[in-house]
């Protein structure tokens, strides 16, 4: 008899968000969606399957990641993050962002390393401490109650167009994180557990692999993936394929490099435990 351990799908987490169309888009065209077992939902309830080792591969946000990272593997080459702008994670402010100190500041309620890496520019590098709330990630709402509210995801493409109609202004959170370290800034990225990635090598490379050619395939079909995304969105496919474009999926050398930065900032605040210096922190099977 088989072992049937070896014979069960790798339960594999995908974000309804639209920065991962990209890569949805390239496992349905490939067919690789037939090998996994897929779970689609929201950053937050992936981030916590995905820790609670309700799947055994997934998205997840930075954040979790760096407070996880003994128990995870990260899968080489892929990330959702950007090298400059990202156009969705902002934070929109009334007034200027030197002048939040003391005021209250709203974090949508799906915004872990946008809400981590907010306070980092505004402590940091603006010199303000703000009051921090959470809510419901609702602009109107945001904005009727703090000076300032972090949104990220779809809610944050529409307020990079509506904001300004309303004397809102939108600050990319990726080009404030390129302007002040100088380095891509990674939001999430893909990992394995540990313990699964031990006792099933040849599926998580399975897995691995079938996300890097669906990278690559979309890459070269960003506007087809574009135009069919905008039916059922409230953008237009030139709007799509410009943002489509702004993310940078890849997970190299540089990547790297801006995810320890913020590392080591989000550990100098006590958010999240340090990275090792060296250590396995990829998987390599």
């Amino acid at each position: 008899m088989p072992d049937m351990s070896e014979l069960r799908r790798p339960r594999v987490g995908h974000i309804q968000f639209l920065n991962c169309v990209p890569i949805y888009w390239g496992l349905m065209r490939s067919g690789a969606l037939i090998d996994v077992d897929l779970t689609k939902d929201n950053p937050d309830n992936l981030n916590d399957m995905l820790v609670a080792g309700d799947l055994d591969i997934g998205p997840i946000s930075l954040v979790e990641y760096l407070r996880h990272h003994e128990e995870l593997l990260l899968l080489p080459g892929l990330a959702v993050g950007s090298d400059g702008p990202v156009l969705s994670v902002h934070i929109i402010h009334k007034g200027p962002l030197s002048e939040l100190d003391g005021r209250p500041v709203a974090l949508g309620s799906t915004s872990r390393t946008g809400a981590l890496l907010a306070r980092l520019l505004l402590e940091q590098r603006h010199g303000v401490r703000p009051e921090f709330y959470r809510c419901p990630p609702d602009v109107p709402r945001m904005m009727r109650e703090a000076d300032a509210a972090v949104v990220i995801g779809d809610v944050a493409l529409r307020a990079l167009y509506e904001a300004p109609q309303q004397g809102l202004t939108v600050t990319d959170l990726g080009a404030a994180w390129r302007d002040w370290s100088g380095l891509p800034m990674v939001f999430a990225v893909w990992a394995a557990r540990r313990d699964f990635a031990a006792a099933h090598p040849g599926q998580v490379k399975d897995v691995h692999e079938a996300f890097l050619r669906s990278v690559a395939l979309c890459l070269t079909e960003l506007d087809e993936v574009a135009e069919a995304t905008a039916r059922w969105e409230p953008f237009d496919a030139a709007t799509l394929a410009g943002y489509f474009r702004a993310l940078d999926f890849s997970l190299g050398d540089r990547q790297l490099e801006g995810l320890r930065a913020f590392a080591a900032r989000a550990a100098s605040i006590g958010e999240t435990p340090a990275l090792p210096a060296d250590g396995p922190l990829l998987f390599t099977g």
